[in-house]
């Protein structure tokens, strides 16, 4: 996978770098949109996305052809743990809250949205346990962008941590150079580079062996964090039995 190739689009502001980057998915061309400001950043649930200037925000178009379906979660577990790499390298640690937000010292300051299109392989395996992957994906790292008053509780920047200059250009060269490594090892990548991605993912992973208030379609209530399972379902304990959940929000307990 030559990742040289791939193109990068920088705009000084726009919209959104998701909804960008979903437009240009027709084109069938690996992609990276970055933008120094968003007017509309948009996140998990269509929830609005906090992307004054000062933060790294990029949305990307990548394929992953003749993919094992089986293994689509291994593409927004690596992309979890390339950001976290990238801000361990610049000296801070950052833990994964479920499913797809970075945290460091309990706060947010990344939030990751993917989405997966999936279609029958152009070559190569026929058999249904392979498809061309699609994933448009949209991270929004916070490095020395003001805060909204109402956030400041619950999130930080990479600024506000150090409390040292930052150079956002760096930040986001780094982000990018973490995300096409990781790109290029899932499409060159065999079961020993899924399984190495799939620690990396859990050694981050935040909260185990928490209670939490997990919230579910069916209601609230307390449960134990124990990790995720390799199709990226959440892994906890509630009453003494082991259970799992595809969609569910974790809220820290009050103390």
């Amino acid at each position: 996978m030559n990742i040289d190739r791939i193109k990068i689009k920088k705009f000084s502001r726009i919209v959104s770098t998701q909804e960008y980057a979903d437009k240009m998915k027709k084109y069938g061309e690996n992609l990276i949109v970055t933008a120094g400001k968003q007017s509309g950043g948009k996140g998990t649930k269509g929830r609005s996305f906090s992307s004054e200037k000062g933060g790294v925000y990029l949305s990307s178009v990548l394929y992953y052809p003749n993919f094992p379906a089986e293994k689509s979660f291994m593409i927004m577990a690596g992309t979890c743990a390339a950001v976290c790499r990238t801000l361990e390298e610049g000296g801070l640690q950052a833990k994964i809250k479920w499913p797809n937000d970075v945290f460091v010292n309990g706060k947010k300051i990344c939030g990751i949205l993917t989405e997966n299109t999936f279609s029958a392989p152009a070559a190569g395996d026929a058999d249904g346990k392979h498809k061309d992957i699609c994933c448009v994906c949209g991270i929004g790292l916070n490095i020395v962008n003001d805060l909204p008053e109402e956030l400041k509780s619950t999130a930080t920047s990479v600024w506000l941590e150090t409390d040292e200059k930052q150079n956002v250009k760096k930040w986001r060269a780094r982000l990018i150079e973490n995300l096409l490594k990781n790109y290029a090892d899932l499409c060159s990548g065999n079961e020993e580079t899924y399984k190495r991605i799939f620690g990396e993912y859990l050694a981050r992973f935040g909260f185990v062996g928490e209670n939490m208030v997990l919230v579910t379609e069916s209601g609230s209530f307390i449960a134990r964090i124990l990790g995720a399972d390799e199709c990226g379902r959440l892994r906890v304990l509630v009453g003494g039995e082991e259970k799992l959940y595809s969609a569910a929000e974790i809220i820290k307990m009050r103390t």
